[in-house]
């Protein structure tokens, strides 16, 4: 293959410069050159080098100041520097080295030395610049490996959440209208919330619909009784959140951690009235709070086996009645400063 390499050549002797330059022209190298360090920064800023060969002894700027600019700009900091001049005392040499120079060699050279290093030094700076690319394409594809994986792991999750719902429904008086509801008015008042991200708004939406999965295991008479419940039948009731928790808790996945939560928490109230475990104010997970908002929300303007559906409005004072015992009441102040958009969901 074969390749063209760019060099800048930078001495304050133009003789030195043409030296430089008859020697390794037979490579087909592109040669640029400057005659000072000031005037060499303002090349390196119009153009990409492959190499330079910096002389030491130069006015304005020399060599030394010139590359420890260079070293500083994350831009020329890899471009490798030669420093080709007449110092050749050993501090030189050294301070040459310890400033970021891969060869130095002193004047004057044989062709043969200065054609061999150059060689060496862009075919170095080649295969580094190889190396990142395939690193950094490396790392691309791992990345999307990752989020493809992440994105069938969170799918798989979700449609079990789905096989899931739906056998939920068929037990209870749970309709997917309303599950789909729940998920849509917890979702808003996700991103409503100051201190919700998008993903955690996306989690809560995929999650809420199981906020009642626990009630397959109660019976369904008491599920569907038409009157109101006896306080052994409350007491059976209450326990779907236990039970879904019980079945739940034992997974690792993102999804079904957020459903765990939020079934087990979505009867508690923000004055620790609430079941099953007391829970007041923010001792409730935030997903909890919310699906709690939205459950009765929905729960109120919609017809049920024991009572009969509310009005939008009627819903809505309740739910500013009981902001700060029974709900969050920062929830509830996005819920009033939003109403038309949860009323769109409701009545949709």
């Amino acid at each position: 293959m074969n390749l063209t390499y760019s060099i800048l050549i930078v001495d304050d002797v133009s003789d030195n410069i043409k030296v430089a330059m008859n020697i390794l022209k037979e490579n087909n190298y592109n040669f640029s050159f400057a005659m000072d360090g000031k005037q060499a920064l303002e090349v390196i800023k119009s153009k990409n080098f492959d190499l330079i060969l910096l002389d030491i002894m130069m006015p304005k700027l020399n060599g030394y100041e010139v590359i420890e600019i260079l070293k500083k700009d994350k831009k020329t900091k890899d471009i490798p520097v030669i420093f080709l001049t007449a110092k050749a005392d050993i501090d030189s040499i050294t301070q040459g080295f310890n400033l970021g120079a891969v060869d130095y060699i002193t004047k004057p050279f044989h062709p043969a030395e200065l054609i061999s290093r150059v060689a060496t030094h862009l075919e170095l700076y080649r295969a580094k610049k190889i190396l990142q690319q395939n690193n950094l394409d490396l790392n691309v594809k791992i990345k999307h490996n990752e989020d493809r994986y992440i994105s069938e792991l969170e799918s798989s999750q979700i449609e079990l959440i789905h096989t899931l719902t739906e056998l939920m429904e068929s037990t209870s008086d749970e309709t997917g209208k309303h599950i789909k509801r729940v998920a849509e008015i917890s979702k808003l008042l996700a991103i409503l919330h100051h201190s919700l991200s998008d993903d955690e708004a996306s989690e809560i939406y995929n999650a809420s619909p199981m906020h009642d999965i626990g009630k397959i295991t109660i019976d369904k008479e008491i599920l569907n009784k038409p009157s109101r419940l006896t306080e052994e039948e409350f007491c059976a009731m209450k326990k779907h959140t236990t039970n879904a928790h019980h079945f739940l808790k034992k997974s690792k996945r993102k999804l079904i951690k957020a459903a765990n939560i939020i079934a087990y928490q979505h009867h508690e109230k923000w004055n620790g009235t609430g079941y099953p475990q007391g829970l007041k104010g923010e001792e409730i997970h935030i997903y909890g709070r919310i699906v709690a908002l939205a459950d009765v929300l929905d729960a109120l303007t919609h017809k049920r086996v024991y009572k009969e559906s509310w009005s939008f409005t009627k819903a809505t004072h309740y739910m500013i009645e009981h902001k700060g015992t029974q709900f969050d009441p920062y929830l509830v102040e996005l819920f009033e400063g939003n109403l038309e958009d949860f009323r769109k969901i409701i009545e949709e």
